[in-house]
């Protein structure tokens, strides 16, 4: 009988780090305006979107259309690019710089109606709870496509945790 554990790995649900996730050096990071990429995309599959969007090449050519995505951060801007073309929603932007004590985190968001600045929304964890409630600080498109990319902010203790979000209702649902 597999495990908890193992039941969400396989269902795409990571619980923490582990090969294959891609994250920038902290001392590099918490410098760094607009953020950079982190990639959490464990498993071999057939994908590429993340180093085909990229127009700077720091999401690295892949050998085998297999791999795992593999990062050179002194090529990434945190454009989002990748963030909106990745259908399995393992790259989002993290921006550490933002100001004290916070990141920004962008985020993608797949959901109707469209999101606007100012919209509270819930941040959630790996496994879609709620950890904390903040307000949308921007609504992105890097295609203009109709794919959207936001940004909230969250307590900087939050940056492993938080990879979603919610907009809540007016009536706070």
């Amino acid at each position: 009988m597999p495990t908890f554990e193992e039941l969400l790995y396989c269902s795409g649900v990571l619980r923490g780090m582990r090969p294959g996730v891609c994250v920038p050096e902290e001392e590099d990071w918490i410098r760094k305006r607009n953020g950079y990429v982190v990639i959490e995309c464990p498993q071999r599959i057939p994908c590429n979107p993340c180093h085909t969007s990229c127009p700077t090449g720091a999401v690295l050519p892949f050998e085998d259309i297999n791999d795992v995505p593999r990062v050179d951060y002194s090529k990434c801007t945190g454009c989002t690019r990748c963030v909106a073309r990745c259908p399995g929603l393992a790259c989002f932007v993290v921006d550490l710089a933002w100001k004290e004590g916070w990141a920004l985190m962008k985020l993608p968001y797949e959901m109707l109606p469209k999101p606007q600045k100012g919209m509270e929304a819930d941040c959630l964890d790996r496994e879609g709870n709620a950890v904390y409630r903040s307000r949308i600080e921007q609504v992105l498109e890097p295609f203009k496509d109709r794919t959207y990319v936001v940004a909230v902010p969250v307590p900087v203790e939050l940056k492993d945790s938080v990879r979603a979000v919610r907009v809540v209702n007016s009536d706070g649902r």
